[in-house]
């Protein structure tokens, strides 16, 4: 596989996606293009993603209870930080090695697509959804400070869940796939 790169160092933290996308959606070498928030969730929080870093092996789906990349046009690209594919990725080439055919409807993913400047001046999180009971980090938090301004309720869950109505519009793959190939 061929991996792509490009002259760019975002703030990478494992397991804080939607941070890193924050982070991405205000990259320099972005700006002044159409950019957007993708977040890929379903109802039930289990989405089978292929080519990630976080996989079992080779070959191997990861599931996700979501999971947030960045859009860029024209044409339009997915920048993804946890991805085995490299970035940017054309997005139709990243649709398909992401997603397989024929999987069960429970895996299936749905996603929120967020302008990604609304996205930065909305987004807030208390990393509340990576704490276990006892207060343990389920996995170490970023070295950055939690994002959004102070006082802000948090908000990452309205932004995963795709069954209610919030910022963006929520779509299918194919939905998404028709929208990047315009």
């Amino acid at each position: 596989m061929n991996l792509r790169r490009v002259d760019v160092s975002p703030r990478y933290a494992p397991f804080y996606c939607e941070e890193n996308v924050f982070h991405l959606a205000g990259e320099p070498l972005l700006a002044g293009r159409p950019r957007r928030v993708v977040f890929v969730s379903n109802a039930a929080r289990r989405v089978a993603m292929w080519e990630q870093r976080a996989a079992g092996g080779p070959g191997q789906a990861m599931l996700w209870d979501y999971h947030v990349v960045l859009l860029a046009a024209y044409p339009w690209e997915v920048w993804d930080l946890d991805t085995l594919l490299g970035f940017p990725v054309p997005a139709g080439e990243y649709l398909d090695a992401s997603f397989r055919a024929g999987l069960r409807e429970a895996y299936m993913p749905r996603f929120r697509v967020v302008d990604a400047d609304l996205f930065v001046a909305t987004f807030a999180s208390d990393r509340s959804h990576m704490r276990r009971r006892d207060g343990r980090w389920k996995k170490p938090p970023p070295p950055w400070p939690p994002i959004g301004a102070p006082g802000a309720e948090a908000n990452l869950m309205r932004f995963v869940d795709v069954t209610a109505p919030f910022l963006g519009e929520v779509m299918d793959l194919e939905g998404l796939r028709a929208e990047v190939e315009r």
